[in-house]
This record gives C-alpha cells, structure tokens and sequence, in this order.
C-alpha cells in the first residue's frame, strides 16, 4: 500500500509547489508593472499624506517600462500638473520620493516670496501650504526664492505639499521621465507612530 500511495504524495508536493511558484510569479509581475505600495517616512507631502500612511501606487498608468533599464516600452500617459507621482531620487538612485508635478517640459517655474509662477502667472496652488512666515532670501537658498528655470523635455519639476518642509526640485533640480514609477492613488493602511494607533479615518482616502 505504501509503494502505491508514495506517487499521490509526490504528486500533490508538485501540485503546492507549482501554485505557489505561479502564485509568486503573479506577485512579481503585479508588483513590477501594475501597482506596488509604499509607506510615506516624511512629512513632506502633509496634509495629503501623513508619516505612517502606506499608500498603492498605479505603476501601469503611466506606460510599462524595462525593470532596472527605465525604458519605456509601452507608452500610455505622462504625468501632468497636480499628479502625485513616486519617482527615483535623482541623487541616490536607491531611494524613492513621493511629490507632486508643478511643472512640466517646457514650464517655467518662479517661486517669488513663497508665491508660485507659471509660465509667468500665479498658480493655482490649492494643496500647498506654508507653516514658516519667515521668507528666505533666494541668496541664501532656494526654498522661498527660486528661479525662473524652465522645466527641460522630458522631465519635471516636483514639490512636496507642505511646501516650507520639502527637499525638492528648488533644490536638486529635475525628476527624468523614465524614473517615474508611478501615481499615488489610494491609502490602504495608516499607523501614528507617535501616539502608537491605527488611523482608521485614512482608510481608503483617495489623494487629490
């Protein structure tokens, strides 16, 4: 009996170990070209996302790219203006940033006394805020005073939403094209690391 029972064994290990071999493969794939998630470690996108929030970003969205190469081999959409897009740090390829599209090639962007220029107009810029009323002079650094530079083809210009705590494009310059990785798009989980508790209230909130 036990010589007959032996091959069903071995057969239902194979069967396991195919479906999860498949089932990683799924992971792997939905991960490297759909969507993948990312939890936020800074304050700089505030009020849109707090430190602790874990978000899903639509990798797809934005065309299908060659892992590691950055080259796009299915082009669907470009980022545009409001987008909130996760992207390569330009100054240490192993970190990723999340910030929001100010400008695209061919904007010029100017920042006068904390206000924000494009294109030579006053922007509509509902989502940042500012927390610090001291204005720095552009002298010093950039952060209250910058430009004009116009945005080159193919890149962007990119600020956190809270704009007087965010290391961005006044400061390091452009976000190439082909390091984008993605759209922000849903919040699926929210943990306050200070007061140690669950923001059940982030659940699901869709940034905007």
């Amino acid at each position: 009996m036990k010589e007959q029972n032996a091959p069903k064994t071995k057969s239902k290990i194979q069967e396991y170990a195919e479906a999860i071999i498949i089932a990683i493969l799924i992971a792997l794939f939905i991960r490297t070209f759909i969507i993948q998630a990312f939890k936020i470690p800074s304050g700089s996108m505030k009020p849109t996302f707090e430190i602790g929030d874990h978000i899903l970003v639509n990798k797809f969205i934005y065309g299908v790219k060659i892992p590691y190469l950055r080259k796009t081999i299915i082009s669907i959409n470009e980022p545009h203006r409001g987008d909130i897009v996760v992207f390569i740090y330009p100054e240490d390829k192993s970190k990723d940033f999340i910030k929001r599209v100010i400008g695209v090639g061919g904007d010029t962007i100017e920042i006068r006394n904390k206000k924000l220029f494009l294109n030579g107009l006053p922007y509509n810029d509902p989502h940042g805020i500012y927390t610090d009323d001291f204005v720095i002079p552009g002298s010093i650094q950039p952060r209250d005073n910058f430009g004009p530079v116009t945005v080159r083809p193919g890149a962007l210009f990119v600020m956190g939403d809270n704009r007087d705590q965010s290391y961005d494009s006044r400061f390091w310059g452009f976000v190439d094209l082909k390091d984008v990785l993605g759209k922000a798009f849903i919040i699926y989980w929210s943990w306050d690391g200070e007061n140690h508790s669950v923001r059940w209230n982030r659940f699901g909130q869709v940034p905007r």
